[in-house]
């Protein structure tokens, strides 16, 4: 399967636009969280993504809630929040928001390391793995050199084992990846970054 994927499209007209349109060469995109600011202008960026020429799997960012995403998705958008799904026999997890805890306030949708694990506890098997934050120790440098990803969700990859596990989050890491184990693990970031994923 030819996954197109993208994370933190932040209300970003042309790069919406330039995956809108790489849309038509894939099987499946998948967007991993913050597709607006703030929790402000949601629908308007879910907006920019409604000519996508294939099905879209999504899971919330910390800028947006998962209710408000499932509200705002159109029809061709299946959003994850510590559930699965399972698309021409390939199964997605996915979990959103910011883990651990962000430093953001009260706007920021942020899950305790203890909760996404329990959240990511109900997945047994998983191709992929989509979440928003990354694992701990892997694309997850800000500029100050510290490492701010999810014990939980590396936990989780070692675990699940997946073929691919993509994220976003931290923008200093976008386009950075690693390994957990024998899973590839990719920051992703507004750009159309290419898969391929047999099941």
């Amino acid at each position: 399967m030819k996954i197109l994927a993208f994370s933190d499209l932040h209300l970003a007209r042309a790069r919406a636009a330039e995956i809108v349109a790489a849309s038509a060469g894939a099987d499946l995109v998948i967007g991993a969280g913050d597709f607006c600011n703030m929790r402000q202008g949601l629908p308007e960026a879910m907006a920019l993504l409604e000519g996508m020429q294939a099905p879209m799997v999504a899971v919330p960012g910390n800028a947006e809630s998962a209710d408000e995403l499932r509200a705002a998705a159109g029809p061709g958008v299946t959003v994850l929040h510590g559930d699965g799904c399972t698309v021409d026999g390939l199964k997605i997890f996915g979990l959103g928001y910011g883990v651990p805890r962000t430093p953001f306030g009260a706007w920021s949708c942020d899950l305790s390391e203890a909760f996404a694990a329990e959240l990511l506890a109900g997945c047994e098997k998983a191709h992929v793995l989509v979440t928003h934050s990354p694992p701990k120790g892997v694309a997850d440098m800000t500029s100050a050199g510290q490492s701010v990803g999810s014990t939980a969700i590396r936990a989780a990859i070692e675990r699940i084992r997946p073929r691919l596990a993509l994220c976003g989050h931290i923008h200093d890491s976008w386009g950075k990846e690693g390994r957990v184990g024998a899973s590839r693990v990719v920051n992703l970031g507004p750009r159309v970054s290419w898969f391929e994923v047999d099941p």
